[in-house]
C-alpha cells in the first residue's frame, strides 16, 4: 500500500464548478447527507476546505457554523487544516468534503480533526472513489493531471481502517455518482453497482470507550482461569 504521506501539493479548487461536473457532484452530496443533518446537536460545525463550505448545512441542527481555509471567498477563518485555532474538544462536528483529496498528508489533518472534537463528536467524510470513472480517469496520461483526476483518491476500505485506528464508529457509508455527467448520477445502475459510485461518504461518531468491550462475566472468566493454571504449574513443581 502507498503511504498516505506525500512531498508534493496539490492545489485545491476555491469551488466545485472549477471541476468537470462539479456542481452534479456537490447535489449529490446534499442529497445523501440530508437526512443526517437534523441527527447532529451542540453549538459549533466546523467546515474544513473550501468545497466543505459550498455544501448546504441548513437543516443542521448545530447553528453555529464556521468554514475554515487557507484561502477562499466564503471562509470565516483564514487557517491552516493542520494547525485548527481552536482548543482541544471545542468543536461538535466538522464536516471534509473532498478535503483529504487535496491534503499532502491525510493522516495528520485526520488527527488534527480527532483533537478539536468533542467526544461524540460527528466527523463526515467525502472523497472520490478509486474504483469508479473517476479513478479511470488516473490511468489516462492526458487527464491524470486535470481536475479532479489530478486529486488523490483513496478507497473505503482504507478510510475505515484510519477511523478504527481512531476509534471512531462508522454511522454510514456509502457510494454514488456513478455517471458524473448525469443529474441523476446514474441511479438505476447505482442500485446494482453502487461499489463504481464516484463518491464516497462516511459518517462516522468519536468514540471514548473501545467498540468491542470486555464484559465483566468474561473478565472474571479469564481471571479464574489463569489462576486455575497457574495453581496446576505450582502443584506440578511441588510435585517434581
Amino acid at each position: 500500500m502507498k503511504p498516505a504521506q506525500i512531498t508534493r501539493t496539490i492545489s485545491s479548487p476555491l469551488s466545485w464548478s472549477e471541476i468537470p461536473w462539479g456542481e452534479y457532484y456537490r447535489a449529490a452530496l446534499e442529497q445523501q447527507l440530508t437526512p443526517w443533518w437534523p441527527k447532529l446537536f451542540g453549538y459549533h460545525l466546523l467546515k474544513i476546505g473550501p468545497l466543505s463550505s459550498q455544501i448546504s448545512t441548513e437543516k443542521c441542527g448545530i447553528s453555529h457554523q464556521v468554514s475554515i481555509g487557507e484561502k477562499g471567498d466564503n471562509m470565516q477563518v483564514i487557517a491552516d487544516p493542520y494547525r485548527l485555532p481552536f482548543s482541544a474538544k471545542s468543536v461538535d462536528a466538522c464536516l471534509l468534503s473532498h478535503t483529504l483529496s487535496f491534503a499532502s498528508d491525510p493522516h495528520r489533518m485526520l488527527r488534527e480533526v480527532d483533537r478539536v472534537l468533542i467526544d461524540d463528536g460527528w466527523l463526515i467524510l467525502t472523497g472520490f472513489n478509486p474504483t469508479s470513472l473517476v479513478g479511470l480517469g488516473k490511468l489516462v496520461p492526458g487527464l491524470r493531471k486535470r481536475l479532479p483526476y489530478s486529486s488523490r483518491m483513496f478507497s473505503m476500505m482504507r478510510m475505515l481502517d484510519w477511523l478504527q485506528l481512531l476509534n471512531y464508529e462508522v454511522l454510514y457509508e456509502h457510494r454514488c455518482q456513478i455517471l458524473p455527467w448525469n443529474r441523476r448520477g446514474g441511479l438505476f445502475i447505482g442500485k446494482h453497482l453502487p461499489v463504481l459510485g464516484c463518491l464516497s461518504i462516511i459518517v462516522a461518531r468519536k468514540r471514548t470507550i473501545p467498540l468491542t468491550p470486555t464484559s465483566l462475566r468474561e473478565r472474571s472468566q479469564r481471571a479464574s482461569w489463569r489462576g486455575t493454571v497457574g495453581a496446576t504449574k505450582s502443584f506440578r513443581k511441588r510435585s517434581d
